[in-house]
């Protein structure tokens, strides 16, 4: 079975997580979203609510586990026996730090190796900051988050 392992902070999840999601899923036997805790940086949405969240975004994938974890990402797929690391790519920008991130991974564990997917162009702008800022100003963010995240967000204010 060829396990990957989608991680990422997900604060919140977007339309474009899941089109990386939907791709990844398509060409793995199992993808498992990774929510990573960083017990140093505050986030948006408590672990809890985003690994929740992801749970009912993505229920009708069938082939997707959601779990969250502490410590290095190349661990924690290592202890899930997972080859790959999914990365997403929204634009050429995003390719400098994820190369970096990939050549670190590798160099901690050549076993595992890191795929990049692309999201559609029409998710090339959404990232969870973009959406973060959207929601505060009180835009309207209902075309850039999937409805489980828009139903809890609009139940907040």
């Amino acid at each position: 079975m060829k396990i990957a392992i989608y991680p990422g902070s997900f604060d919140p999840v977007t339309k474009g997580h899941l089109d990386i999601l939907k791709t990844g899923a398509e060409i793995f036997d199992k993808v498992i979203i990774a929510v990573a805790k960083n017990s140093e940086k505050k986030g948006f949405l408590p672990i809890e609510e985003r690994v929740k969240l992801i749970k009912e975004s993505t229920k009708d994938f069938n082939n997707v586990e959601v779990d969250s974890f502490d410590g290095l990402t190349i661990e924690y797929a290592k202890k899930k026996r997972a080859k790959v690391l999914i990365r997403g790519l929204r634009a050429v920008s995003d390719f400098e730090y994820e190369l970096q991130l990939s050549q670190a991974n590798s160099a901690l564990c050549e076993e595992i190796r890191t795929v990049f997917l692309t999201t559609k162009p029409k998710y090339n702008f959404i990232s969870s900051s973009t959406i973060k800022e959207i929601y505060i100003n009180n835009g309207d963010i209902s075309k850039f988050v999937p409805e489980p995240v828009y139903n809890y967000l609009m139940e907040k204010k």
